[in-house]
C-alpha cells in the first residue's frame, strides 16, 4: 500500500497524520512517499557519510543483555542517533510530530523515539523477523528510513512485507531516497534482502515506557 504525500515545513499534516492511522489499524503498514523535504535528506546522506568508521558498530540480535551479534541472520552496521547533532535533531523533530500525531488518533501510548543509521556492505541482509515479541518489548511502531540516490532493481536490498512468518512476500519494497515506511513492531514479518551495492537508511522504534519508575526503559 504506497501513499505519495505532499507535505510542507518538515512535518506531518493531519491528513498525512490520519492516512497513518488509518493504514496502521487496516493493514498494520504503510509505504509513504516524499514526506521528508529533500534538503533534510540530503542533509541525512551527508551526514552518515561523515560519521567516523570507528564510530559504527555491528548490529545485534536482541535487546539489553540478550543481545548477540549473529552475521548469519543479520549483517548490517549502526550508528545511534541523538539530538547532540544538528541534522539528527531535525530528524528527530520529524519523528516527534509523528509521534504525538499518531498518540492524537490510536492511543498507542507512544513514550519516546530511538533510531538509528544503518550501512548495509554489498552482500549483506537481514532475515525474516518481527521489531518486537508479543508482550516481551516496549517497541510498539517501527519506522524505516531510506537515503538511498537512485536506487535500481538489480541492486537488491529490497524490504519485503510477510503477512506471517509462513506466507510469500505480500509487499516489495525498493530503498529509495526518501521512501519511509512504518509498521507495527509486533505484527509485522519482514526481511532485507541481499542488498548487491551499499545501501543506507534510518531504522527506528516508537516505545511505551513499561517501566515504574519515572525513568524510560533502557534502549539497546
Amino acid at each position: 500500500m504506497i501513499h505519495k504525500v505532499n507535505i510542507t515545513n518538515n512535518s506531518f499534516n493531519p491528513q498525512t497524520l490520519d492516512t497513518v492511522a488509518d493504514a496502521l489499524i487496516q493493514t498494520g503498514y504503510i509505504v509513504l512517499k516524499d514526506v521528508l523535504e529533500n534538503n533534510l535528506l540530503i542533509s541525512l546522506q551527508q551526514r552518515l557519510q561523515q560519521i567516523p568508521a570507528q564510530q559504527w558498530q555491528q548490529a545485534g540480535i536482541g535487546r539489553k543483555q540478550d543481545c548477540q551479534v549473529n552475521t548469519d541472520i543479520r549483517s548490517d552496521e549502526i550508528y545511534w542517533m541523538t539530538r547532540n547533532n544538528e541534522v539528527e535533531a531535525k530528524f528527530l523533530d520529524c519523528m516527534e510530530a509523528l509521534r504525538s500525531g499518531i498518540n492524537r488518533r490510536l492511543y498507542l501510548g507512544l513514550f519516546d523515539y530511538e533510531s538509528h543509521f544503518a550501512i548495509y556492505p554489498k552482500g549483506s541482509f537481514y532475515q525474516k523477523h518481527i521489531d518486537a515479541l508479543k508482550g516481551k518489548s516496549n517497541r510498539v511502531l517501527s519506522t524505516v528510513l531510506y537515503l538511498n540516490d537512485n536506487w535500481q532493481a538489480n541492486y537488491g536490498g529490497e524490504l519485503l512485507i510477510y503477512k506471517d512468518s509462513y506466507s510469500e512476500a505480500v509487499h516489495t519494497i525498493s530503498p529509495q531516497l526518501g521512501t519511509l515506511v512504518i509498521f507495527l513492531s509486533e505484527a509485522i514479518v519482514h526481511e532485507v534482502v541481499k542488498a548487491n551495492r551499499e545501501r543506507h537508511s534510518i531504522a527506528g522504534w516508537f516505545r511505551v515506557n513499561n517501566s515504574h519508575t519515572n525513568q524510560i526503559d533502557p534502549c539497546l
